[in-house]
């Protein structure tokens, strides 16, 4: 399946659903650092600077997939001035014109949970309207075993061809999603941050010791905002593997 990816930030979409098995066709991402990691990792894949410019007529067809994380600034909690659509970094309705344009039979959408509340019923109307049937999750990083619990709303949409017989769903295995939230916490240190012992008390670690994909490219402040605005690979993955199965069972 490959797969057009929308704000691809330093690629976490990507590696994520090319670990289930898809394959990413082009990246549209106009940050200066986060490119070069795109470049460095993915040398082929092609890389469109401006969504705004991004016509995405000439992925139809060949493109069954289009993910991508939209601008999280105008809905996040973390930001005073919460402005919904009035603000000008609000890209949904660029990535939707640009799911218009291309029409692939899947979508993966991603942001903070501060869109529920202003967005999200907008995103699933106008998906709808699009013959897209649409399923939306709270998940956390977490339940990967990341670091920290990270909760972010994933929109999965899938339209297919009329005529298709559907009979019983088809069921994933699913024990990476049977703990509560209560057991994510936990298993995540109960406040949604790993802590690290040090003199008897618990102490913030300032940079988790992951693996990162910007190892090799200096700039260490660039590297640590790139890796905050990123998705969780692992559990993209995990959706992505569901979405594959999925596929093949909406086509056989």
């Amino acid at each position: 399946m490959k797969v057009l990816d929308l704000f691809s930030g330093i690629g976490g979409f990507s590696v994520g659903l090319e670990g289930a098995g898809m394959e990413t066709v082009a990246f549209c991402e106009k940050d200066p650092f986060c490119q070069k990691i795109l470049q460095k990792h993915w040398p082929e894949v092609p890389i469109h600077s401006d969504i705004g410019e991004l016509d995405g007529r000439q992925y139809r067809g060949s493109t069954r997939l289009v993910c991508g994380g939209f601008p999280c600034q105008p809905y996040s909690l973390a930001n005073r001035d919460r402005l919904g659509s009035d603000d000008d970094r609000a890209l949904w309705p660029e990535m939707f014109r640009v799911i218009k344009e291309v029409q692939p039979n899947w979508v993966v959408a991603e942001n903070v949970l501060g869109v529920i509340d202003m967005e999200l019923d907008t995103v699933l109307s106008q998906l709808g309207s699009e013959g897209y049937t649409t399923s939306t999750f709270v998940l956390p990083a977490c339940s990967q075993d990341a670091r920290h619990v990270r909760s972010r709303v994933f929109i999965v949409a899938h339209t297919y061809d009329e005529g298709v017989q559907r009979g019983e769903e088809p069921r994933v295995d699913g024990e990476n999603w049977t703990e509560s939230n209560d057991q994510y916490l936990e298993r995540c240190g109960g406040s949604g941050v790993r802590l690290q012992d040090g003199g008897g008390e618990a102490a913030w670690i300032a940079e988790p010791r992951i693996l990162r994909m910007a190892h090799g490219i200096p700039d260490r402040v660039h590297r640590i905002k790139a890796l905050g605005n990123a998705v969780s690979p692992p559990l993209i993955r995990v959706i992505g593997e569901i979405v594959m199965k999925a596929d093949e069972y909406f086509r056989s």
